[in-house]
């Protein structure tokens, strides 16, 4: 792997995990997303074949860095997600922390598996959080097994969700998606810093891109470029708001 931007005098000597340091703030939202060079946020409704080596490397660093991880109930679910588990690599960056941070899953009818192995497999110190609504059918035995957090009546209020999570300690957020989440978070003006892998294919037409859904079109998001790098013409690139 190495630096392209900003320049480096060493560029294969990145320091990955001063890169991608949260900035000191009362609460940070980053998302972390790949997609094809032609845009496609999946292949084959999964975002594994986009993926490579180091952005499974830097996937893992921002996991570890983030207090905890806010996933849509769908991508949850197509992407078998378990708990958390933190590379050795990485441990040393929980220090003062829980050795792996909750995954918080955003659902608005409450239809999680109380069994699932994300809820069912979550150790005690990073038990699943599911942010969902009034409305909510909750399955039976989902309560014991999870941390429920009520935000919104018909459809999650995410504004309320993080203010939620920061009260609890979690300020450092990482969302790993998927696109109609992610749509959200940009419509409600939450989204601070996108972490965007670029897979050196194309992959046609059919596939979402990272930010999809049927909301209305908000006003574009000016980012800047925070760095990037570059490992077998795969490109990491890290922007934040302006």
């Amino acid at each position: 792997m190495r630096q392209l931007f900003p320049f480096s005098p060493d560029p294969d000597q990145v320091d990955l995990a001063g890169l991608y340091a949260y900035p000191d703030a009362a609460q940070w939202l980053r998302a972390n997303m790949v997609a094809s060079a032609d845009g496609a946020a999946t292949l084959g409704g999964l975002s594994a074949g986009l993926s490579s080596d180091a952005d499974r490397h830097v996937f893992a660093l921002l996991r570890a860095l983030a207090d905890v991880i806010m996933v849509g109930a769908g991508t949850a679910r197509a992407e078998g997600y378990g708990p958390a588990r933190v590379r050795s690599q990485w441990s040393g960056l929980r220090e003062g922390r829980p050795p792996t941070p909750p995954i918080a899953v955003i659902t608005a009818r409450g239809d999680l598996d109380p069994d699932s192995r994300l809820i069912a497999e979550a150790p005690p110190h990073a038990r699943t959080i599911v942010i969902t609504t009034a409305q909510a059918a909750l399955p039976a035995g989902l309560a014991r097994r999870a941390e429920v957090v009520v935000a919104g009546e018909q459809t999650v209020d995410l504004k309320a969700a993080v203010a939620v999570l920061a009260d609890r300690g979690y300020r450092r957020v990482l969302t790993e998606g998927g696109p109609h989440l992610l749509a959200q978070f940009v419509e409600a003006g939450l989204l601070d810093e996108l972490c965007l892998t670029v897979g050196p294919l194309v992959a046609g037409p059919g596939a979402p891109r990272i930010v999809s859904g049927a909301l209305p079109a908000s006003a574009p998001l000016p980012l800047a470029l925070g760095h990037v790098l570059e490992d077998n013409d795969f490109l990491l690139c890290r922007y934040v708001r302006r």
